[in-house]
């Protein structure tokens, strides 16, 4: 198939080779000194583009998609929530467009989420437990928490009765700096951040109670496995319109 790419640093050259190898056209790759060759033939002749960018600019770069009829596999984090979810749920639903978004393609952490998910339904019996969840990831990340992290905890608050959402936690920075506090609220989960060399990254879910802790872990050891997932989406809506998310592209 014809894929465009939106963003090139390390995601976008692995998404590259990962595509190729897999039989697939590069059409057009757009970067932040050439955005105006969303408006050439070569981009509108893709037919999914692949978008992994910054939080402030993916939300507009998903527009020029829009209105040049090019569906979306995006792997931005940290812009879809509240109103924007909203709208981008309506032009995909009453206007024809079509994007699959995640916080996370990897299909290690799709059966992580699964597996979470049924731990938090088990745990729902258990109030003894107190649930909270850490991330870690590269300097370079500018999101804490991470959305992988947040739909994680998204997860366990709509299985657990006890808590009604997220909050963040403590966070690490790279230069040292500690800011926030563990002090949460009983009815809230907590996602403690840390930023550290080049880690892809680390999420941990903890059940902790008085007699004993029970954790899960999902650890990436390189960029590699987000790289095909995204690949992986853009195969799947080949054939799928409209919203999708990685539940319906993974489905256990």
């Amino acid at each position: 198939m014809k894929i465009a790419l939106i963003g090139y640093g390390k995601m976008g050259h692995m998404i590259e080779t990962i595509a190729r190898q897999r039989g697939h056209e590069i059409v057009s790759i757009i970067d932040i000194d050439n955005i105006a060759d969303m408006d050439s033939e070569a981009f509108r002749s893709a037919e999914v583009a692949i978008e992994f960018t910054a939080p402030q600019v993916a939300e507009g770069n998903v527009r020029r998609c829009f209105e040049r009829h090019v569906k979306v596999v995006s792997g931005s984090t940290g812009w879809l929530k509240g109103d924007v979810l909203d709208e981008m749920q309506r032009l995909c639903r009453e206007e024809g467009n079509t994007l699959l978004w995640s916080s996370n393609f990897s299909v290690g952490v799709a059966i992580f989420r699964a597996v979470n998910r049924h731990l938090a339904r088990i745990m729902n019996r258990f109030p003894q437990y107190d649930v909270t969840l850490e991330e870690t990831h590269h300097i370079h990340k500018l999101d804490a928490p991470s959305g992988t992290a947040i739909t994680l905890a998204e997860q366990a608050c709509e299985e657990l009765q006890r808590k009604a959402t997220w909050t963040k936690g403590v966070v690490h920075e790279a230069d040292g700096t500690v800011t926030g506090s563990t002090d949460t609220p009983a009815n809230m989960l907590r996602i403690d951040a840390i930023r550290r060399d080049e880690v892809p990254g680390i999420h941990t879910v903890t059940y902790d109670s008085p007699a004993d802790m029970i954790s899960i872990t999902h650890s990436a050891h390189t960029r590699e496995g987000f790289a095909l997932g995204a690949v992986l989406a853009a195969e799947f809506l080949a054939t799928h319109s409209g919203w999708q998310t990685i539940d319906d592209l993974f489905t256990f």
